[in-house]
């Protein structure tokens, strides 16, 4: 992860903001794990958008889903992704997990397609946490939705990277 991007989550102080930066990065993995459902997340994004309501039954939520998924190239450093999630909604714990997502989306791009997925990663971190720190820090979903569409896009792209390595393109 780059300097900058680091700096940023670790001055990042609201609880929203790390969980979603990190969550981000997770969510753009997500093709990375085969037949997991795009919406595999929604119950994470739906907490954060809550403030962190509900997060340790949601976040026991994903990962029983996750249980269920079958390994693919990538996997082992998504699972470790999500099992890297704090417990509990703490503002230490829950920048330490965005810190670990950001460095590992960053080394399984970098894996998959060399240095321009990994700086195309890391653009997409960056504006995540541009988006993230424009927005009001009230309400519900403040800033969520450009971070789903940068979200959304990415997993289209890694999808296509993940189908043109399975046939060996």
């Amino acid at each position: 992860m780059s300097q900058s991007a680091q700096h940023r989550i670790d001055e990042t102080d609201d609880e929203r903001d790390v969980a979603a930066s990190a969550l981000a990065c997770l969510d753009r993995c997500l093709p990375l794990l085969g037949d997991a459902p795009d919406d595999l997340l929604r119950p994470l994004w739906a907490c954060v958008s809550e403030g962190g309501t509900g997060w340790t039954d949601r976040l026991g939520e994903v990962r029983a889903v996750l249980t269920r998924v079958a390994d693919a190239d990538g996997t082992v450093l998504v699972r470790k992704m999500i099992g890297a999630a704090p417990s509990s909604w703490d503002a230490a714990a829950l920048r330490a997990w965005a810190r670990t997502c950001a460095a590992t989306a960053l080394e399984l791009h970098e894996g998959l397609g060399g240095r321009p997925l990994a700086e195309a990663e890391e653009r997409r971190q960056a504006q995540v946490l541009d988006f993230l720190a424009a927005a009001p820090s009230e309400g519900p979903a403040s800033g969520l939705r450009p971070v789903l569409e940068v979200s959304a896009e990415a997993r289209r792209v890694l999808r296509a990277v993940v189908s043109r390595r399975e046939r060996g393109l």
